[in-house]
């Protein structure tokens, strides 16, 4: 691996995940300089010389008090289009969690097809390649982009964490609704190698209009005296998985996990997630958890480090020539 010839930017507020990354790597984030005026525009450059580089740039895109997920979709494509009029060789983005991903798809007239939009976006400004995470839907992700992207998984991290805590524990992994049965099965694959034991997959019923949660609350699937993982890409409001959970303990499971890789969680999390129906949320520390409150954090959430995984694939990425 040349390390001379590559080059790590993290961007604010993935500048403190960036640093394990490159840590993990054996290397150390470049500096760069984001400037803000007072009318809201701003500045983003390279404080290195990157002609003749590849470089690497990783920055979380999910919305906070202090930035929109616009602000900083709108930062990152600037920094892209300044790294290739400075000469960069590549430019890769490694988007760990990729905003607008979950509108991948037409369901009223008239609607737009929003991941699609932002891949143009990426692709209009010289981005050689795009790595995320554990995305909304895959296929939808990987149909989306004109140029190569990459798919990481952090389903061998999730099921290293839940190995020591269900020995001789009967599991079932369930999906909260129909569209992420694929995840559950490939999640219950990967822990039955932990285990080295079945797992069974349940999925319960649900449906979505206008942004409400609705249908009937029935599990398809066996959970009574079992503990129950609930598997999903996401936590944003929580209260999909908090009814996924009520309908477990309702049918009599003795545990139950929500698990998600990305925490994007929303104020309202807070109240819907203390519910005793939830023992543990487990996430990974793909988006800082700003809005959860500390007695949340201490009492219910487990975060997982998904940083070596992001240097696995930067360092695979490294390693190969080919652009």
């Amino acid at each position: 691996m040349n390390t001379t010839k590559n080059l790590i930017f993290a961007l604010e507020p993935s500048k403190a995940f960036g640093s394990m990354v490159a840590e993990a790597i054996g290397s150390t984030l470049s500096a760069h300089e984001e400037r803000d005026f007072s009318e809201g525009e701003h500045k983003i450059r390279s404080l290195v010389d990157v002609r003749n580089k590849d470089i690497f740039i990783i920055y979380s895109l999910f919305g906070d008090p202090q930035l929109t997920v616009n602000d900083k979709l709108c930062r990152v494509l600037f920094f892209i289009g300044s790294l290739k009029d400075a000469g960069a060789t590549t430019v890769t983005v490694i988007a760990p969690y990729l905003c607008y991903s979950r509108k991948d798809k037409k369901t009223k007239g008239h609607d737009p097809i929003t991941a699609q939009y932002v891949a143009r976006l990426f692709e209009a400004l010289g981005t050689d390649r795009l790595v995320t995470l554990d995305v909304h839907n895959v296929q939808a992700f990987e149909n989306a982009f004109r140029i190569p992207t990459i798919h990481l998984e952090a389903k061998t991290y999730i099921a290293n964490y839940f190995a020591p805590l269900l020995k001789k524990t009967e599991t079932v992994v369930l999906s909260p609704d129909s569209g992420g049965i694929k995840r559950a099965m490939a999640f219950a694959e990967t822990l039955e190698k932990e285990q080295n034991t079945p797992i069974p997959v349940a999925v319960m019923h649900k449906s979505r209009s206008e942004g409400v949660v609705g249908g009937t609350a029935q599990i398809f699937g066996e959970v009574r005296t079992k503990t129950v993982i609930i598997i999903d890409d996401l936590i944003s409001t929580g209260t999909t998985l908090l009814r996924a959970a009520k309908a477990c303990k309702q049918a009599g499971a003795e545990k139950v996990y929500a698990v998600a890789t990305h925490g994007v969680f929303s104020v309202t999390a807070n109240e819907t997630l203390k519910d005793t129906a939830l023992d543990k949320i487990v996430i990974t520390n793909s988006i800082p958890p700003q809005l959860l409150s500390k007695e949340l954090m201490e009492k219910k959430v487990d975060t997982i480090n998904i940083a070596p995984l992001i240097a696995e694939g930067i360092r695979n990425l490294m390693e190969d020539s080919v652009y």
